[in-house]
């Protein structure tokens, strides 16, 4: 099944979701990623939130507020790609397309620019 959008041309709304759900097993693979133990990295990538066992920790955006704490802030992207955990595995879920992405394009053409992100930067 083909996606019908293109990660590399977004700024990284998802990493930015409030909550970013965590399984035991994504706890386990980022340990293995960074040589750690499960306990090490659950107290270093993770904390609880609205009752789920494991969330990951954010850091902060320019853009978004928050974002995922492996989210390169400057080039846009994610760190741990090959570690990632199963919610960003199965973006965007059962459907084949993200909103975000349609919209980013929807708004790029009708502004004739390429390059448009559809954000405000606090200063």
């Amino acid at each position: 099944m083909a996606v019908l959008y293109n990660c590399a041309k977004c700024p990284g709304y998802c990493c930015s979701y409030p909550l970013i759900a965590l399984t035991e097993r994504d706890v386990e693979r980022l340990a293995k990623h960074f040589n750690l133990s499960f306990e090490e990295a659950r107290v270093k990538f993770t904390k609880e939130d609205s009752g789920e066992a494991y969330a990951m920790r954010r850091k902060a955006d320019k853009y978004f507020g928050r974002v995922c704490r492996f989210f390169d802030t400057e080039e846009r992207r994610c760190t741990v790609y090959e570690a990632r955990p199963h919610a960003c595995r199965s973006y965007p879920g059962n459907g084949r397309r993200c909103g975000y992405y349609d919209f980013l394009s929807a708004e790029r053409n009708i502004q004739r620019d390429p390059e448009f992100i559809a954000l405000t930067q606090n200063d």
